[in-house]
Parts: structure tokens; sequence; C-alpha cells
């Protein structure tokens, strides 16, 4: 008998699940939670900051003029790839639309509730594999609830959507506007102004340069390497905020700025507010725990993350978590005993404390994604992903630091499992 899984989030992550799932209909049946009326997740724009028109959070994270940071050659399920007709560095919209579009080639509507809050999620008592007791409500009828049991839950509910801003002393003296990138949508707004963008990530790379077109000065402020690429010639580097007064920001070199506007490009954090504390699962800033792989519940097994990792190509690894998390369902891939599996994501934990790496970065994988894709792929006896989607990923970084106002003009294609070409030179992973 099939065995129903309850998946959380329509949004990449939730999709992959639901493909996967839907794909093995004899062994596991998908319900899809999504608290929008349409699929997408955090590719879906929209205008408004704050609360949607139900009154819940905005959940999207996406600003008008946004284009993606990796090629769509990296960034796509290995199994559907994007329209061959676009250029490398697309949309948001373009994003979106590719979303659709592998909703509806597989076949996945029907697999998901939309406008379905998840409320809780708990597991039920004394059963061995865990069961899961799933209660969700219609959106805007908080009072109707319905509850359901699961063999498995997949968590895909992102973690771009509630922001961390860091406590800065005297921060609430600044009188100018102070914003966190989630609620980022257009340069507009700071036509003419002096602004301080604060963290130099993605986000507050793109931001800085969105921000620069129209703005009078935009200083990047940040504690990592300078950024050595040519940028615009209002956009300066400073150390990171060390406080505010109403009109001024002070950097931690003991410089001051007379600023109009602060926008803070300084991350998000995890939240799973439906997990009951039952779950035992820990989400600090930066770490949930604890998970093997940065999937499965050491505990629960039945219980899965999709989606946690940092600094990735997203949709490649959804791909074979997915799997990864179905192997564990179906006992192909047998775990190792709790124990040694908590004292595997200690060590991984401690290992990243020992290099240097901060504490919130317990999840980021940057150029170890490859390893340890290779390594989920084994684990989960599911096909790898090309080698030269590696390649063409160590390339663009390696293009986007030197060239950061003009590597996005730049299309690719992979042209072998190993190789790739820009313009017209082919290029290999030593």
């Amino acid at each position: 008998m099939a065995r129903p899984v309850a998946v959380i989030g329509a949004g990449a992550a939730g999709l992959c699940a639901a493909r996967h799932l839907s794909a093995r209909p004899d062994q596991f049946v998908p319900t899809v939670y999504e608290q929008t009326d349409r699929v997408g997740g955090t590719w879906v724009y929209t205008d408004r900051v704050g609360t949607d028109e139900h009154g819940l959070p905005v959940h999207s994270s996406m600003y008008k003029n946004l284009r993606t940071n990796l090629p769509k050659e990296v960034m796509a399920f290995p199994d559907f790839p994007f329209d061959s007709s676009l250029p490398s560095f697309v949309t948001h919209q373009q994003v979106l639309q590719y979303l659709e579009d592998y909703t509806d080639h597989f076949q996945l509507r029907k697999h998901i509730q939309f406008l379905t809050k998840v409320d809780t999620v708990k597991p039920v008592t004394g059963t061995d594999p865990t069961l899961w007791e799933v209660t969700v409500s219609r959106v805007g009828e908080p009072e109707k609830t319905t509850t359901q049991q699961f063999d498995a839950v997949m968590v895909c509910n992102g973690h771009f959507s509630e922001p961390y801003i860091p406590e800065i002393t005297q921060a609430s003296l600044f009188e100018g506007i102070s914003l966190h990138s989630h609620e980022y949508r257009s340069p507009e707004p700071f036509v003419g102004m002096d602004v301080v963008i604060l963290g130099a990530g993605s986000s507050g790379l793109d931001i800085a340069l969105d921000v620069s077109r129209v703005a009078r000065r935009v200083v990047l402020s940040h504690d990592r390497p300078m950024v050595v690429s040519e940028l615009p010639t209002n956009l300066i580097q400073s150390p990171g905020i060390k406080s505010f007064r109403s009109r001024t920001v002070e950097f931690k070199n003991g410089e001051e700025l007379d600023a109009d506007a602060v926008i803070y490009c300084t991350g998000y954090n995890y939240s799973f507010p439906f997990l009951t504390p039952e779950c035992r699962v820990f989400a600090e800033r930066g770490r949930v725990s604890p998970l093997f792989k940065h999937i499965v519940h050491t505990t629960h097994t039945t219980l899965s993350f999709i989606g946690v990792c940092a600094r990735i190509c997203p949709c490649p690894q959804f791909h074979l978590q997915v799997q990864f998390a179905m192997a564990v369902l179906d006992r192909s891939l047998v775990l190792p005993p709790k124990e040694d599996m908590d004292k595997e994501v200690e060590r991984d934990y401690t290992g990243r404390l020992e290099s240097g790496m901060a504490p919130h970065h317990a999840h980021v994988l940057g150029n170890k994604q490859w390893e340890y894709h290779v390594d989920l792929a084994r684990l989960a006896g599911c096909q790898p992903l090309s080698k030269a989607l590696h390649s063409l990923h160590v390339g663009v970084l390696s293009d986007r630091a030197t060239n950061l106002c003009e590597y996005r003009k730049s299309n690719y294609s992979i042209t072998g499992p190993e190789t790739w070409c820009k313009e017209s030179v082919a290029i290999g992973l030593d």
C-alpha cells in the first residue's frame, strides 16, 4: 500500500518532492500544502511587504529588477532544462514560469492543496518508525481545521522569508529609512539619496548595484574581503556598521557618514512555526539540528528537510536531497545508528568552527556542495549530477568576482558530461 507523505510548501523544493514522490505511486502518495494560491514560493514577486491580502507574512523576497546570479544551465532540475532560447541569466518572472512549466509537465497540481496553512506537525507517540499528525486550516478561515496522519513529512518551506537583523548600538536612534532586503522592491524610493547597504552577500551586492543606478552615493558596508571587481563610481566600500545616531552611521574603522537610508542585507532565520516541541527540531540562527546530511532528523528519520543548505545551486541539490530522503523512506538506504549520525552532525559543525567559519554558517556549502552531491547520489543510489555543472559554477563565480557589473551579459551552454562553453570556447573540469 502506498504511503502518504506530507510536503510543506510548493516552492522549488516542494515541487521537486512532489515530482519524485508522485513518480512512484505504488509506494508514495504526496499531499503538498501551500498557503498561497500558486506555486513558486519565493519566486512569486509581489509589490506588497509586511503582510499579504490574507494577513499572513509576505513570503517572497523578490525585487522588481532581480536577475539570477547563476546561469540557468546550473539552476535547472537535471530532468527538466530551462527553455534554451532564454539568456543564461534569467529574470525572476522567467524562473517562476519555469516552475509553473515544471508543475504542469509532471502533473503536480492535483497533489497540491492551495490556500492551506499548516498549523501543526507533531509525531504520533509510540510508533516506530514515527508517524505524523498534520493539522491544517483554510487560509482566511483559521477556525476550520482538518487533521490527517502521514507516514512521513518533507519540510520544504524555504529559508528566505524571516529576516535576520543584527543588534547594532543605537540602531533605534536612526531617523532615516531602515529596511531589510526582504522588503526591498525597487530602487525608486532612493533617488538622490545616500544609502548604506549592510552586507556583501549575493543580495547585498545585487541590491547595491540596483540602488546605485538612482542614488547619489551607495556605501557597501561589510566585514568580508574587499570586492575586487570594478564598481560604479558612486558605490564605495566600508567596514561593518558600529553604531548609529539620528542621521549618522559610524563604521568600525571610525569613519562616519550622513545617510538617508540603511538596507540590511544580513540574511534570514530558519523558521518552522508549525513544528511542535515534540518534533525536537532546534532552529537557531543559521543552524537546524539534528539533521543527518543536512536532511534527515536523526531521531525521527521520517521527517526530512529539503533546501536547508545555503550558497548552492538549488534545484540540482533539491533533486538529490529528495531522492536521499526517499531512499530512507523505502529503506533502500539503511541509515547508521542514531548515535553515529549525531556524532557525524557534530563533527561537521565543529569542523566548520575550527576552520574559522561562523556558527551561523552551519549549512553553508559553497564549493563543498559538489562533494556533498556526489555523497548524496552514492547513498541514494541515483544518477549523479553532471561534472559540467561543477566546472561551470566555478567559472561563473570567478567571472562574477572580477566582473560584477558585466558578468550577466555572458551566455553559456553545456556541451558534454564534463564540458561547457562561453561564447565559442569549450572548457572542462581539471
